[in-house]
């Protein structure tokens, strides 16, 4: 048992270095672009499903209350939340459409959607993104392995590249949405 812990330490630890490495002048990028949207006044959309939507809404909460630094709530909302919204769009639409649904009727110009599926092949969110594109929100995929379907069709890819296992692709992406957290409030309210 011992064994199989240290090994799930082992890579989880290799899996967020491997990400650094790899992505580093995305995320800088990305922060600059949440930072700027905040400035701008326009929000932050997250959403993704299962463990995704909580990551979601575990970021847009951080914004909304606060990370680590006493500042000014900032406007993140995760489209993971509204339970009657999206059984509504569910049963009426489809599944696919709950994200889509929504951006229609929350999004804007200048908006930054963070997308949020560890294959890069949820439909949902897929659907959401070209939803994105025709409003003119900015796109940030977050996701693992080669990316899947969503790759391509986002204007900033943070892909864990080196695993495929959920979990390591997970624990991989609160550490970004922390990172990003803190980031952006440096640069928005550090003196």
């Amino acid at each position: 048992m011992k064994d199989a812990i240290a090994k799930a330490f082992e890579e989880s630890i290799h899996a967020k270095r491997a990400f650094l490495k790899e992505n580093l002048d995305t995320l800088v990028a990305v922060i600059d672009l949440i930072a700027q949207a905040f400035l701008g006044g326009n929000k932050l959309l997250t959403f993704g499903n299962g463990g995704s939507a909580a990551d979601a809404q575990h970021i847009a909460a951080e914004f909304v209350n606060r990370f680590r630094i006493e500042r000014p709530p900032l406007p993140a909302l995760a489209l993971t939340t509204d339970t009657s919204a999206i059984t509504s769009i569910a049963n009426d639409y489809d599944y696919k459409e709950i994200f889509a649904k929504q951006l229609k009727a929350l999004g804007k110009e200048g908006d930054v959607a963070l997308a949020i599926s560890t294959s890069g092949n949820a439909a949902n969110v897929l659907a959401a993104i070209e939803v994105c594109k025709k409003l003119k929100i900015f796109t940030i995929g977050l996701t693992g392995g080669d990316g899947g379907k969503m790759a391509p069709r986002v204007d900033h890819l943070l892909r864990v590249s080196n695993s495929k296992n959920t979990a390591r692709i997970q624990e991989t992406h609160i550490l970004v949405g922390h990172v990003i957290c803190e980031m952006v409030d440096l640069k928005l309210f550090s003196a």
